[in-house]
């Protein structure tokens, strides 16, 4: 009995282990955070802001590839669509987000070479 009695004294007397302060502590997810932002997410917007413009410069007569797979020349733009040429006397209207990229006179349309 001795030795628990020694041993309990011994741990009241140790003063109690600090932790670490409230921002300490989320430091490291702090620190994640603005690697996955500005890997990931940052690129990301940069990438869709730039798909958007893009889109919002189309005129008639440009060369188009759907994200469906379609090639087609614009014949029309609407407010919130295109109306598409893609074979003689056929005239299809197409929501402006199915827009993947415009093609280049000469290009060899590709889905991969975004």
């Amino acid at each position: 009995m001795n030795t628990l009695t020694t041993i309990m004294a011994n741990a009241a007397a140790q003063p109690p282990a600090q932790s670490a302060g409230g921002f300490a502590s989320f430091l490291p997810i702090i620190i994640i955070f603005a690697i996955f932002y500005f890997i990931l997410i940052r690129p990301q917007q940069r990438k869709e802001k730039e798909r958007k413009q893009q889109i919002n410069e189309l005129r008639a007569g440009a060369k188009i590839l759907f994200a469906g797979g379609l090639i087609g020349t614009i014949a029309e733009v609407k407010e919130s669509t295109f109306m598409v040429q893609i074979a003689p006397n056929t005239v299809i209207e197409i929501a402006r987000g199915a827009v993947l990229r415009t093609i280049k006179d000469g290009e060899t349309p590709s889905v991969e070479a975004r």
